[in-house]
């Protein structure tokens, strides 16, 4: 199993998909707990959904599942929202709190994961972001991310659908905010929010830096699945009225892509 998968497109647009991986090796199996087996936290069919959404555009995607390591958290361990309920760089406990473990990784199995999963899928991500920068003048990162739509661990009542995380519009510019929020705000009937509970992960922070426009998109799974319980169902119909959204969303910011170039100073 290699620790990630890279389609190398031609376009501005990269999508970075962190957690829809399910490979557990056999030894990390082992100490996983009846409940960890489950791996209820996967972002399922994420790729699925946005698979042939917009030509030319890059995919990332860790293979690895979120339990092994979460390549979405700081290599350091530091918390994304402190002071909040949130699962860590090797989560401990699934989204309801419960713990996933028989035995507990300690710091020498974390670092053996952190070299094995977590930096090549950065590795990668940074060759890509790179690659398509030189080309364009711009890379436009956009982290790709579904889960349940009701966590009472992780947050009050129901979460919206769309889910926008720009951390207070730090990571991208404001036109790749606000293009993103307009067309959100006209898909009926789906909800919306701007860095509510979810503002951008490790992933979408740490990526923003000049010439990379970084946004992550959270999407409630109710939006997609049959059910948001096993087994995890993909419901096309369902995945049929959200697509053209999340695809209108990703051409547009293919689109912007030119301008922004142009105010990063790059040329394309």
């Amino acid at each position: 199993m290699t620790p990630v998968t890279v389609q190398a497109g031609d376009g501005p647009v990269i999508l970075g998909l962190p957690h829809c991986g399910t490979f557990v090796p056999d030894a990390i199996w082992d100490t996983l707990n009846e409940t960890g087996r489950q791996l209820a936290d996967t972002d399922w069919h994420i790729d699925r959904l946005y698979d042939g959404l917009l030509e030319g555009v890059t995919t990332v995607r860790a293979n690895a599942h979120r339990y092994v390591i979460d390549v979405n958290r700081d290599p350091d361990g530091v918390s994304l929202y402190p002071g909040q309920n949130t699962t860590t760089l090797v989560p401990l406990t699934d989204f309801d709190g419960r713990p996933i473990w028989n035995t507990a990784p300690g710091p020498d199995a974390i670092a053996d994961r952190l070299a094995r999963f977590h930096t090549p899928y950065h590795a990668a991500l940074q060759a890509e972001i790179d690659r398509v920068r030189a080309r364009h003048g711009v890379a436009i990162l956009y982290d790709c991310h579904s889960i349940r739509s009701h966590i009472p661990f992780l947050f009050d009542g129901t979460l919206p659908d769309f889910n926008i995380g720009t951390n207070n519009g730090t990571t991208c510019s404001p036109a790749i905010e606000a293009a993103t929020t307009r067309i959100c705000a006209t898909a009926a009937p789906f909800s919306h929010v701007v860095n509510g509970r979810f503002k951008g992960g490790w992933t979408t922070r740490h990526y923003a830096v000049p010439g990379v426009e970084s946004i992550q998109m959270e999407l409630a799974q109710s939006t997609y699945l049959a059910a948001e319980a096993p087994p995890w169902r993909y419901d096309a119909s369902k995945a049929d009225r959200l697509r053209p959204y999340l695809a209108e969303i990703l051409q547009t910011l293919a689109d912007l892509a030119p301008t922004l170039a142009h105010s990063h100073g790059g040329t394309t």
